[in-house]
């Protein structure tokens, strides 16, 4: 198997878009051409690939996916102090901070897929990662100090009001986050800025969260491999996907071990300890953000729950991994999806 375009390594996942020599043309008057690009945004490597009827065109779409990616950077990343989330969460327990229309999409959305995922999807566990801090002190952190955190998670208590574009937490040290369905978010951006440049078809990788539209030249789909959550650098399965997002969580980038018991970054809202019923979920819907947040909310549901919501959501499907390394497939992709065998 030839591994020829890497769009993802870091994040808890890796998804790579494997295009083979024989996408050059579509058999018509016009080959279309396809220009890859990769900058840094959000925090990772952003690879965008547009397809369309030029190279000045498609680079055209390329620039405009990027642009829009960084827009969305300066309003919703908490590592840039003027973001918008930023002032909302230095402003914890004072007062509602005005915000844009998209910075409420996009919380409106992670309290819609909370709602569908029984709580189990919170962008407000920040303060208990931090506490678990898995990549730097790598310290289980004591009940005591979990109890404390526990009310900074509390959902309701960020408040949205439309009417007036404000978005308020009401305890102070609460911290809002959107890094579990922002970049799922900001790909379904992206990828509307590159249709109104003129791209025929094309993928935005924002690392392992990734959205495609349309389809390559010669009317192939995307195909996908997505990592195996027990070996390093070995693909469990292939998936192709046309006009569809595609995003994995698992427990495999960032964690450490103790005393045989690994301990990752993916926390049960409830309990505020890893959730351990599964060892990835990936996640495939017609948008970004539904992938996105789901993979997360559907690891922490485990395995059973999880695939009994994701078989009552159209467009909807999963790949899970469960804690005894057993694959599972929803119907939404049964036939679609390759468990590798070595022969890819």
């Amino acid at each position: 198997m030839r591994m020829t375009y890497p769009l993802a390594i870091r994040r808890c996942c890796l998804i790579v878009l494997l295009l083979g020599p024989g996408c050059a043309g579509d058999g018509s008057g016009v080959a279309p051409v396809v220009v890859k690009r990769t900058q840094m945004h959000m925090g990772t490597l952003v690879t965008v690939t547009a397809v369309a009827l030029s190279r000045p065109r498609a680079q055209e779409a390329a620039a405009a996916g990027f642009e829009e990616i960084h827009r969305l950077e300066e309003l919703l990343s908490t590592w840039i102090p003027t973001s918008e989330l930023s002032h909302v969460n230095a402003a914890a327990g004072r007062e509602a901070i005005p915000i844009s229309p998209d910075t409420m999409n996009i919380l409106e959305a992670s309290l819609d897929i909370a709602r569908l995922t029984e709580g189990n999807f919170n962008i407000l566990v920040g303060p208990a990662v931090d506490a678990w801090s898995v990549l730097d002190r790598q310290q289980v952190p004591s009940r005591e100090a979990l109890q404390a955190i526990r009310p900074l998670t509390d959902l309701t208590a960020l408040r949205l009001n439309k009417i007036q574009g404000t978005a308020y937490l009401a305890k102070t040290g609460m911290r809002v986050d959107v890094g579990g369905i922002g970049k799922g978010y900001a790909a379904d951006m992206a990828v509307t800025a590159m249709q109104k440049a003129g791209a025929t078809g094309g993928v935005v990788a924002l690392s392992g969260d990734i959205r495609t539209f349309g389809r390559l030249p010669g009317g192939k789909k995307f195909p996908f491999g997505i990592r195996h959550p027990r070996r390093e650098e070995a693909v469990l399965a292939f998936v192709d996907l046309q006009n569809e997002a595609i995003s994995t969580a698992g427990d495999y980038e960032r964690y450490f071990e103790r005393d045989g018991v690994r301990y990752h970054h993916i926390l049960d809202p409830v309990t505020l300890q890893p959730a351990r019923d599964c060892q990835s979920v990936t996640i495939v819907a017609r948008d970004g953000v539904t992938a996105d947040g789901l993979d997360t909310g559907v690891f922490v549901m485990g395995r059973e729950r999880g695939l009994a919501l994701i078989e009552r959501l159209p467009g909807v499907g999963a790949i899970i991994v469960d804690r005894a390394g057993k694959v599972w497939i929803s119907s939404y992709l049964k036939g679609r999806v390759r468990i590798n065998d070595g022969s890819e």
